[in-house]
């Protein structure tokens, strides 16, 4: 294939999550587990990126000032609590519906967001550069990994961060992430992951070496079934979350 013709957007899965947009702020619907999945990985962002820039986060408006890209927003989970935390939000998504949705609910919520039905392609293109880059529950859905990554990573500033949070192709995930949530619990509509595109933390640590960033964390997310929540682990088996950073 042509360079010019390579994409990261693989349709199928924009038409498959644009199918179910009207549900992304339905805490009971589709998008459940992302509800349940979000305080994890929201106090993780917010930790992480107030030590890095030397944040109180206890503050009022902790990012402000910062500049932050959520790739794949979806209808906006991430995007509004990053708002709220004072950052300058960028949320994009190849899905018209989803941009529509997400841009309701913001003015719902009164909160100023950038939203935009766009690629991390035209967005680099485009020499848009972030403090902050979130790729939470994307790369798996993509059309090329490494081609996602490297070019998310170009957005990224010096001395900034940026943020993969996925499912590890392993035999535990495919019985977990797969066969319990989507099969037997039904946490997911049956199809939302395939095991093949499952991604491998190395896989990522390989296709980010050539951009100028480096990984320097790596923590596993667990679900703990007693007090029914997420929470972070060691055990990056299943779910996990990567933490990559541009040297200043």
């Amino acid at each position: 294939m042509a360079e010019a013709e390579r994409t990261t957007i693989d349709q199928n899965e924009v038409e498959r999550f644009s199918r179910m947009a009207a549900e992304w702020w339905d805490p009971t619907g589709k998008f459940k587990p992302l509800h349940k999945f979000n305080p994890v990985r929201l106090e993780y962002i917010r930790d992480k990126v107030c030590a890095h820039f030397d944040r109180d986060p206890n503050a009022a408006d902790p990012f402000a000032g910062l500049r932050l890209l959520d790739i794949g927003c979806g209808g906006g989970l991430l995007c509004e609590p990053m708002r709220r935390l004072g950052a300058d939000v960028v949320g994009a998504d190849p899905s018209e519906i989803n941009i529509e949705v997400a841009s309701l609910h913001a003015g719902q919520s009164k909160l100023e967001i950038d939203y935009r039905a766009t690629t991390a392609e035209a967005l680099a293109e485009a020499g848009e550069t972030f403090d902050i880059v979130l790729n939470m529950e994307v790369v798996e859905h993509v059309a090329d990994v490494d081609m996602f990554l490297q070019t998310c990573a170009k957005m990224v500033k010096p001395g900034g961060l940026m943020f993969v949070a996925t499912i590890n192709r392993t035999l535990k995930a495919y019985g977990l992430a797969i066969v319990g949530a989507e099969y037997v619990l039904g946490w997911l509509p049956r199809g939302t992951h395939q095991y093949e595109r499952l991604v491998r933390p190395e896989e990522i640590d390989r296709a980010l070496a050539p951009t100028g960033m480096h990984v320097i964390e790596r923590t596993g997310v667990t679900y703990d079934l007693i007090g029914d929540r997420w929470k972070p682990s060691h055990d990056t088996d299943v779910n996990y979350m990567v933490l990559a950073e541009r040297d200043a």
